[in-house]
Order: structure tokens, then sequence, then C-alpha cells
């Protein structure tokens, strides 16, 4: 392998670790500002439609219905959804939205993947076309394809609790810069 070629890998993965850590801090702002985690964020997003069944928001999302579950009861301890049983059908759970949650909404950032959706379609067909093989490829290159992952961009190792959240803006709030 030539100097290029070995310039030209250490370029890729500087972007790699760019994007990687564009999505940390805008988690980590997400976390210190409103206490909410991307994947908690991602499904209020959702509900801002309406109210719908737990199912259907695991559906929406792109998220098992074991961790939307999960989400969904963290966010109920805080007072952001309520759940209620469909009068038609007992068997299913209506999730909505509360005042608390829209305030909270209304004040917080866009999730990146909305900014990064909305670039990705003002580029030409081809364009998207390049950039999704070439970020297939770089996957299969870093043996990453048999990895099953959500659409949410997450700096979070995990869908943490709410004394994840509280432990990770202390620490956010002692460290420097």
């Amino acid at each position: 392998m030539n100097q290029a070629n070995i310039l030209m890998a250490d370029e890729v993965i500087v972007a790699l670790r760019r994007v990687i850590r564009s999505v940390e801090l805008h988690s980590r702002n997400l976390v210190s500002t409103h206490g909410l985690t991307a994947p908690q964020a991602t499904l209020l997003r959702a509900l801002t439609d309406g109210p719908i069944t737990a199912g259907g928001l695991a559906t929406r999302v792109n998220l098992s219905q074991g961790t939307v579950t999960d989400i969904l009861n963290r966010l109920e301890q805080r007072g952001l959804i309520t759940r209620e049983r469909d009068e038609e059908d007992r068997r299913r759970v209506i999730v909505d939205l509360t005042d608390k949650s829209r305030t909270i909404l209304k004040s917080s950032p866009p999730l990146l993947q909305t900014r990064f959706t909305s670039r990705f379609n003002a580029l030409e067909d081809w364009e998207q076309s390049l950039l999704l093989a070439s970020l297939q490829r770089i996957a299969h290159m870093m043996d990453a394809d048999d990895i099953v992952v959500p659409p949410v961009l997450t700096g979070e190792s995990g869908i943490h609790s709410e004394d994840d959240v509280a432990e990770l803006i202390k620490e956010l709030a002692v460290r420097p810069g």
C-alpha cells in the first residue's frame, strides 16, 4: 500500500470519528438540556402525530416491542406520556403525550436523524445511492454486517434508566469543556 492510500484511509477514519463524535455530542446535549435520551425523544416525537398503540409506536420508530415498553415505562414514570386501555379492544394500550412532554418537545432540538434525513433527501438520487453503497461497504469492512440497529442516531450504548441519565448529567456538569 502506498503513502497516498494510507493517507486516504486515515481521512476515512477521521471522517467516521467525526460522525461518531457528532452523534455523541448531540446525545449528551439532549440529555443535559432536556433530560431525554435520543430513544426517549424519538418516541415522544413519534407521538406528536397523535395517540397510537404501543405496538404501532414500535413499528413507527422501528424498535422492538420490548424496548419500546421499557422506554414507555420510564416516560410514564416522569409524567411524559399516558397509557390507557383501548375501549374497543382491551388488549391494546393507547399511548399519548402529556402537556409536560409537549412543552419539552417545543424547546428541544430536532433529532439528529431529522436533520440528516432532510439533507440526505436534498441530494440527487445518484449521490444518495453512492453514499449508501459506500457506508454499507465500510460497515462490511468493519465486520458490522450482522449488527442490528434501529434508525436512531444516538451516542448511547443502550437505553438508560433515569438514574443513568441523572448520573450522566452530573458527569457532564463537572467535566471541563
